[in-house]
C-alpha cells in the first residue's frame, strides 16, 4: 500500500511506455510507407506499391481483436502487470525485424513475408496494450482523479505520434529521397528498439492494483457473459473507439499520403505540420483528463465532438481549394485542440463501461476491433477511395459518419459506473 502511494509515477510510466513504442512503431511504418513501398513491395505502378504496404500496415490490425480478447482475459485473470510484461516483449521482436528486415531486392518474396509478419506481431502486441494497460491505471487512480490518471495513457500515445513524426520529419530534412529510400528509412525503427528494455524493466517492477486484487477473490466472468449481459457497455465502447480511432488515423496517420500523393504538397511539409501541432495535443490531453473529472466525462467530449462535426467540412474545403503550409497548420492546429478533448477523458470512459472482473478483455475487444476495422485500414480505404471517386473531401465523409455515432453513443453513457448486465450478477456468478 505504501509503496504504492509513494511511486504513482513509477506506475503512469510502465503502464503508458508500450502505448508511447507502439505508436511510434506503427506511424513510423505509415509515414514512411511511400519509401518503404519501393524496397519491399516493388512494382511499376506506384499506386500499386502504396496500396500494398499501406494493406500491410493494416494487416496487423486484423489480428488485434482476437490478440485483444486472448491477452485481455489474460490481464484479468494473470494480472495487468503479466499482460503488459509480454505485450512490450512482442513490441521489441516486432521492432527489431522491421529494421533489420532485407529487401525485395536482396530476398526475393522472404522480405515482404518478413515485413507483414512483424506487422502481425506489432497488432497483436498492440490488441492488448490498451484494454490492460488503461484498466491498471483507472484502478490505481483516486475515485475523483481517473479521468486525470486515464488521460496518460492517451498522452502516451500523442507522445509516441510526437516522436514518430519528428523523427520522420528530420529525416525527411536531412537526407535525400535516395539515401531515405535505401537504407535511412530504418533509423527511426533502431532508435525505437532502445525503449524494449527499459519498458521491460519498469513492467516487471510495478504494482497491480488493489481493485484488481479484490475482484480476483470474486468468482470470473466467462467471456460468453460480457457479450450477452453488458450490450450497452459494448456499443458505447464500440461507438467512441470508432470516433476516436478515426480522428487520429485520419488526421494523423493518413494525413502525409493524402497531402503528397493527393494535395502534391512536398514530402516534408506534413511531417512538419504535425511536428509543430502534435506537442498542443499533448499538452492539452492532460488538461481535458483533468477537466472531466470536474465538470464530467460525458459533457467535455459531448461538446468536443460536436465542434469536430460542425468544422471538419469547412476545414478541408479550405485545405482542398489552398492547399500549403499555412492551411495545413491551422487545421490541424485547431483539431490538435479538439482531438485532445475527446482524447483525454476517452480511456476513463472506457474503462467505466466495464466492472473489474472483465474491463481489460472488454476494453480490448471493442477498441481493437473498432481500431481493426477504422483505424488501421482507414489509410488503405481513403487511399483507394480518393483515387476511384475523385472526391478530395473524401476523409471529411469518413470522419464525420463515425464522430456522429461517437457523439451519439454518449447519450447512453453513465459516468463512475459499469453499465448493468441485462441479466442479474448472481447468474453470472454461477455460470
Amino acid at each position: 500500500m505504501n509503496n504504492r502511494k509513494r511511486s504513482p509515477w513509477k506506475t503512469v510510466i510502465g503502464s503508458t511506455i508500450g502505448n508511447a513504442l507502439e505508436w511510434y512503431d506503427f506511424l513510423i511504418f505509415g509515414y514512411l510507407s511511400v519509401l518503404i513501398a519501393k524496397q519491399f513491395f516493388p512494382s511499376d505502378n506506384p499506386l500499386t506499391s502504396i496500396l500494398l504496404t499501406t494493406a500491410t500496415f493494416g494487416v496487423g490490425f486484423i489480428f488485434r481483436p482476437l490478440a485483444g480478447i486472448w491477452i485481455g482475459m489474460y490481464a484479468d485473470r494473470r494480472g495487468r502487470k503479466a499482460a503488459l510484461s509480454f505485450i512490450i516483449l512482442l513490441m521489441f521482436i516486432s521492432t527489431a525485424m522491421l529494421a533489420f528486415a532485407p529487401t525485395y531486392q536482396q530476398a526475393g518474396i522472404w522480405a515482404p513475408v518478413i515485413v507483414v509478419i512483424s506487422r502481425i506481431l506489432q497488432g497483436i502486441s498492440a490488441g492488448g496494450e490498451f484494454g490492460s494497460a488503461t484498466a491498471l491505471l483507472v484502478e490505481l487512480a483516486p475515485k475523483d482523479r481517473k479521468g486525470f490518471y486515464g488521460s496518460w495513457q492517451m498522452f502516451a500515445q500523442a507522445i509516441g505520434s510526437f516522436l514518430a513524426t519528428l523523427a520522420a520529419a528530420m529525416l525527411t530534412s536531412w537526407f535525400t529521397t535516395e539515401s531515405l529510400s535505401h537504407w535511412a528509412w530504418r533509423l527511426p525503427f533502431i532508435v525505437g528498439l532502445v525503449i524494449g528494455p527499459v519498458g521491460y524493466w519498469i513492467r516487471r517492477n510495478i504494482d497491480e492494483s488493489e481493485e484488481f486484487e479484490e475482484a480476483q477473490k470474486q468468482p470470473s466472468v466467462p467471456f460468453r457473459e460480457l457479450l450477452t449481459n453488458y450490450p450497452t457497455a459494448m456499443l458505447i465502447s464500440f461507438a467512441l473507439g470508432g470516433a476516436t480511432n478515426v480522428m487520429v488515423y485520419v488526421l494523423v496517420g493518413y494525413l502525409p499520403i493524402y497531402a503528397v500523393h493527393t494535395l502534391r504538397l512536398p514530402i516534408n511539409t506534413p511531417f512538419i505540420v504535425l511536428a509543430a501541432t502534435m506537442p498542443v495535443r499533448m499538452l492539452f490531453v492532460p488538461f481535458f483528463g483533468h477537466l472531466s473529472d470536474k465538470v464530467g466525462r460525458r459533457r467535455v467530449m459531448g461538446y468536443a465532438l460536436v465542434l469536430f462535426i460542425a468544422l471538419v467540412y469547412p476545414a478541408f474545403m479550405w485545405l482542398t481549394h489552398a492547399p500549403g503550409l499555412a492551411s495545413l497548420l491551422a487545421m490541424e492546429l485547431v483539431f490538435a485542440i479538439i482531438m485532445a478533448a475527446v482524447l483525454g477523458p476517452f480511456a476513463a470512459t472506457a474503462a467505466d463501461l466495464f466492472p473489474t472482473g472483465v474491463r481489460s478483455t472488454g476494453m480490448s475487444l471493442t477498441y481493437n476491433l473498432t481500431a481493426a476495422l477504422l483505424g488501421g485500414f482507414s489509410p488503405f480505404i481513403l487511399t483507394w477511395l480518393v483515387d476511384k471517386t475523385g472526391d478530395i473531401m473524401m476523409p471529411a465523409h469518413y470522419m464525420v459518419i463515425f464522430l456522429s455515432l461517437g457523439a451519439l453513443s454518449l447519450l447512453c453513457y453513465r459516468q463512475g459506473e459499469a453499465q448493468e448486465p441485462t441479466i442479474p450478477r448472481t447468474l453470472v456468478r454461477r455460470s
